[in-house]
């Protein structure tokens, strides 16, 4: 059975990608066998972008020498200047798109990739050990889902989240800063973060109720109004680009409680209608969805498609939140 939100044509146009987004389409939208959609998965270790990215990994361990930067980063560049983005080919965002493809983590455990790591990377901020974390919640947030997924030792990590909560009940990267108000984005990536963290291990009391509270923050916003005026937050919520990376969109921030509502068998909040019918809304005439932007900085190789041109990554994203959502709300077709 085929999910009832994308049509034939839309369908085998996704299902002709890389492994690393085609057993996804398999198993979500097509609803295929598991034998089907593992046996695609298997092949992202060995063709395609997975293959790729994992070649660049160096004999330390590492991508790119660094953390969450490129070694020999220089901050006062052309790479650091308002406006050029972030590079995205450091340890930190190499580990968060193989875990986001559904690489097998034994691949990288079969290359000791935890402890050459550990023993080779410290982070930018205040040369810090790598599996402990630094100040910043979205970091935090990354390592902790890339720790839980590889199988480092992260606990410390969850209960971090507990004791930097803000009062509104989200979190801040700049909150070392002195800031005191909390980002829907450094909330979103850590929400992410400790939901990795809850399906592997069931969290505690504590990361629970943290948890609950940042998404009460969120879903009080109805995903992307502000709290204060009931305007959007941004133009940049509603502008749909893949990768995600970091950045906070109306489409990653559903997916976040599409996730969570399946790992946890709770039907979705009502709030969450104005976002979905935003993603609605952006749907093409054909069944797809177009990139908005792609977001500036180094990269290995470019993943996904330039901006104004159909999207298959962001199209499956959409589909399947929007087949999650009709059918939690309205039930199966």
């Amino acid at each position: 059975m085929t999910s009832s939100r994308v049509s034939d044509d839309v369908l085998t146009w996704l299902l002709d990608s890389d492994p690393a987004l085609r057993w996804q389409v398999e198993r979500d939208l097509l609803r295929a066998p598991d034998a089907v959609w593992r046996a695609t998965r298997a092949r992202i270790a060995t063709e395609g972008l997975g293959a790729r990215l994992l070649a660049v990994q160096d004999e330390a361990g590492t991508w790119a020498g660094g953390a969450f930067f490129p070694a020999g980063f220089d901050f006062t560049g052309p790479e650091a200047q308002p406006g050029a983005g972030q590079p995205w080919t450091a340890t930190t965002w190499s580990l968060n798109t193989l875990r986001e493809w559904g690489l097998d983590p034994e691949v990288l455990r079969e290359r000791d990739t935890v402890r050459l790591i550990g023993v080779n990377t410290r982070w930018e901020y205040d040369d810090l050990p790598y599996w402990d974390g630094e100040v910043d919640a979205c970091i935090n947030g990354f390592t902790l889902a890339n720790g839980v997924w590889l199988g480092a030792d992260v606990r410390g990590l969850a209960d971090w989240f507990v004791a930097h909560q803000m009062d509104e009940g989200g979190w801040n990267c700049e909150w070392v800063e002195g800031s005191t108000r909390a980002s829907v984005r450094s909330t979103l990536n850590s929400l992410k973060g400790l939901l990795v963290y809850e399906e592997a291990t069931g969290g505690s009391d504590a990361v629970r109720q943290a948890q609950a509270r940042a998404e009460e923050y969120l879903l009080e916003r109805h995903l992307v109004r502000r709290l204060t005026t009931g305007e959007p937050v941004a133009d940049w919520v509603f502008r749909l680009a893949y990768p995600f990376r970091a950045f906070y969109d109306v489409l990653t921030a559903t997916d976040y409680f599409r996730a969570a509502s399946l790992l946890r068998d709770t039907p979705p909040d009502v709030r969450l209608a104005e976002a979905v019918e935003a993603i609605r809304a952006q749907q093409q005439p054909d069944g797809t969805w177009v990139q908005a932007r792609r977001h500036p900085g180094r990269v290995w190789f470019e993943i996904d498609v330039d901006a104004g041109q159909p999207s298959k990554w962001l199209t499956f994203h959409a589909a399947r939140v929007l087949g999650w959502w009709d059918d939690s709300v309205h039930g199966s077709c």
